[in-house]
């Protein structure tokens, strides 16, 4: 057993014996880089000293550590190294196995100990390290990654201690833009401590890899670190801020180009500057970065905009695997690649470590097929009348081969058949998309012809109007839910019930009960966030959000839907009107029906996590979204499969560490324009003007909190947003574009929208009273005088 061995002994490759910080410096060591001389206590050491602990709980094991005598044997190996390094001042940092790794930097989680002096008080400081482990911060820490105490021990560096003129941190990326052709210095006076505790203002520059300023700001120096004689450090103040030499700036871009070329990916370094050289102290990986930057063209820009909308937040690796290539969007992208557009909607969302790690929207290009397309579309639009579309003989097997996955008893079935039927589920799809392809262009044809006509007549404004009195079934929820409020409006007792948002709560209204439970069969297969993914839970499985819309219907009375028919006088106007609703209808309906085998596909995902749960191999039913489909078919007896235990754990650590990086810059899909005296600016969508309390609704559990009049303010919306437009006094959305599901309905019920300002959830506070110009597709806040809508 190796208690103490030099820092040049080890590589990444010692995570168990070194820990993630000694791991990495001894892979620089020995890969030429500059970096203090030092020595390593490693885990084995942590481990002889614990067992001579007997702990209840976390505290009180800190407590033993830090005071626990050190073995005989251990204490002459650490002194002994110490005295190698010629019994000088050392700085002593904790390295832990589980810090200083992809996904869990862990920074500032264990101790250091800086101008450690003298056998004793090393000694103490090494104690101290190992009793750090077990911090409440650490702990906690730890806790959200899912990593469990078993599974972490803790080594110790001591190295040199460098006396640094000054010191800091470099990015070997952007961190905030995530431009990998940039580094990142901060810098103060004296140890690096002072700035990456917190201490002060560093001075802050933008590097090129050739060591060129793009940007500099000064720092405050309101603290400067330096070490004591004798031990210990001391804070000073006063001191000037000076810029950084041209050649120590050169430098650290330098070292960091190849300390991240080394490690392959992006690094957070602690560097420190003595008598004009530059020491490596620390090497990790970047954690929470940012994509890199695009450069989108305009299609790239329309297509990111429709994405952004029906994409809200990162897929898992079984919707990766199943509702994404199988759902929505793989049906558009069979419909284009059809008609000879290649690439639509295809590899999109690229993976890193089996995570999704960023949204490139797709340029589409052309086939020699689509030379035929105006042909095929004329062609089809002959064949398949849309008004029709439901006696289609592939329809009606759909809907019994929905029936029939529907009625199966998955808790009895056995293991390898219900490992099959999400398989099942996602080829009861494909028909759906053939009708698609089969019936859109008439659809098409028929929109397109009626605008034609009100073009001629001079009244074009009044399409969206027009076609908002199609019958789908979209309409008839949303009738079903103000038959649900109504009845939440006559009876106060209920109302009250319904404001509690607990579906146990109706008991006492059976009548209520039965309707909120037909309602629930009829619709619960609707999503709650997104059709584009399987793991959001539907109506049927989270009834308090359909309870949610309920109580906002029943806030007020209804709002009337606008209708134009009445402006047709013509015949032939009219006669081409039904068939552009009827194109309509079934736009909506082959989406309703489309979504059907989604809850069906998730339960069986959620039944075989239970059975995984019950195996050992997770540790709760959701965990299998972290696990892909083909992972899941392979395996044979759950009872053997504990190896996607740790597939979990490390896709589990990844998502975590990207959990606050958006999929895609929303500025680089929707560029920012200049809006002069605007909170936020965006695509013109619905026109009208209104002036109301902004409400930010970032998920479906916040809906009830839209009150009558506000401004509904989101990230994105589905059709299942569409009762609370009836509330809304306007609308303003991150994402989406004239076309989306918001501004569609922002149309019918005439209020102004406003799309794709990509920052207006975080740059308009929750509250503040705005007005919203639909026209123009400015948001600015409210002269006191202007009256809310």
């Amino acid at each position: 057993m190796d208690l103490v061995r030099p820092l040049r002994a080890f590589t990444r490759a010692d995570l168990a014996t070194a820990g993630g910080k000694a791991a990495n410096l001894g892979d620089l060591v020995n890969a030429g880089f500059s970096v203090p001389d030092g020595f390593v206590i490693t885990t084995d050491a942590y481990t002889l000293v614990a067992r001579s602990t007997n702990p209840d709980n976390p505290a009180e094991l800190r407590t033993e550590l830090e005071a626990v005598p050190v073995p005989d044997e251990l204490r002459q190996a650490i002194t002994t190294a110490y005295r190698d390094l010629a019994g000088g001042p050392v700085a002593v940092r904790s390295s832990a196995t589980a810090e200083d790794l992809p996904g869990a930097a862990f920074a500032g989680q264990q101790d250091t100990y800086l101008n450690v002096v003298g056998e004793a008080a090393l000694l103490d400081a090494v104690r101290r390290c190992w009793g750090s482990l077990w911090t409440d911060r650490a702990i906690a820490y730890r806790d959200k990654r899912g990593i469990p105490p078993e599974d972490v021990r803790i080594a110790v560096v001591v190295q040199r201690m460098v006396d640094a003129e000054s010191a800091g941190v470099v990015f070997t990326a952007n961190p905030v833009t995530g431009d990998r052709q940039q580094l990142v210095v901060d810098a103060s006076s004296g140890l690096g401590e002072a700035v990456v505790s917190g201490l002060v203002t560093p001075d802050h520059y933008v590097l090129t890899p050739e060591g060129q300023v793009h940007e500099w700001s000064p720092g405050r120096r309101e603290v400067v670190i330096r070490s004591k004689a004798g031990g210990g450090v001391t804070e000073q103040t006063g001191a000037v801020a000076e810029r950084l030499p041209d050649e120590v700036l050169a430098e650290l871009a330098r070292l960091g180009t190849e300390v991240a070329a080394h490690f392959g990916r992006p690094q957070d370094i602690e560097w420190a500057c003595a008598a004009g050289r530059v020491l490596l102290l620390q090497a990790r990986p970047m954690t929470a970065l940012p994509p890199p930057p695009l450069e989108l063209n305009r299609v790239q820009r329309k297509l990111g905009s429709i994405l952004l909308e029906y994409i809200p937040h990162r897929p898992y690796p079984i919707d990766m695997s199943t509702w994404v290539p199988r759902g929505p969007v793989g049906l558009m992208a069979r419909v284009t690649s059809a008609y000879g557009l290649r690439g639509a909607f295809e590899n999109f969302l690229p993976e890193v470590d089996g995570v999704v790690d960023r949204m490139i929207p797709p340029s589409p290009r052309p086939s020699l097929r689509m030379l035929a397309t105006p042909f095929e579309l004329l062609s089809r639009a002959c064949r398949y009348d849309p008004a029709r579309w439901t006696a289609d003989p592939r329809f009606i097997r759909f809907r019994a081969d929905i029936r029939e996955l529907a009625a199966l008893d998955l808790a009895a079935m056995p293991w390898s058949e219900l490992v099959r039927v999400p398989g099942r589920a996602l080829d009861a799809v494909d028909p759906v998309a053939d009708l698609r392809i089969d019936y859109l262009p008439a659809t098409g044809l028929s929109l397109l012809r009626l605008l034609i006509a009100l073009k001629v007549i001079g009244r074009s404004e009044l399409m969206g109007d027009l076609i908002a009195g199609a019958h789908t079934r979209t309409s008839d929820a949303n009738r079903a839910l103000e038959s649900l409020a109504a009845q939440v409006r006559a009876d106060p007792q209920l109302k009250a019930a319904v404001d509690g948002l607990d579906p146990a709560g109706l008991a006492d209204f059976p009548e209520f009960q039965a309707d909120f439970a037909a309602f629930l069969a009829e619709y619960g297969h609707r999503e709650t966030e997104t059709p584009v993914l399987v793991t959001p839970p539907t109506w049927g499985e989270s009834p308090a959000t359909v309870l949610g819309l309920v109580k906002v219907l029943a806030a007020g009375e209804p709002n009337p839907v606008r209708r134009a028919d009445r402006e047709l006088r013509s015949p032939l106007l009219r006669r081409w009107l039904r068939r552009a609703r009827d194109g309509v209808a079934f736009r909506e309906d082959s989406h309703f029906y489309f979504t059907m085998p989604q809850p069906i596909l998730r339960r069986s995902l959620l039944e075989i996590g239970r059975r995984l749960v019950g195996a050992g191999v997770l540790d709760e039913p959701e965990q299998v979204f972290h696990l892909r489909l083909e992972e899941l078919e392979a395996i044979s007896d759950p009872s053997r499969a504990e190896r996607l235990r740790g597939l979990v754990a490390a896709r589990s650590a990844r998502r975590e560490e990207l959990a606050g990086v958006r999929l895609i810059d929303p500025s680089s899909v929707f560029p920012r324009e200049d809006g002069a005296d605007a909170l936020v600016s965006g695509t013109p969508a619905s026109g009208g003007r209104a002036t109301g309390p902004a409400r930010i609704i970032r998920e479906p559990a916040e809906f009830p909190r839209l009150g009558s009049g506000d401004v509904l303010v989101c990230r994105y919306t589905n059709p299942s947003w569409t009762p609370l437009f009836q509330r809304a006094a306007a609308v303003v959305v991150d994402s989406g574009g004239p076309a989306s599901h918001a501004a569609v309905v922002a149309r019918e019920y005439g209020i102004p929208a406003v799309m794709g300002t990509a920052t207006g959830t975080s740059e308009i506070t929750d509250g503040m009273v705005i007005t919203v110009d639909g026209g123009t597709g400015r948001v600015v806040p409210a002269h006191p005088e202007e009256p809310a809508a």
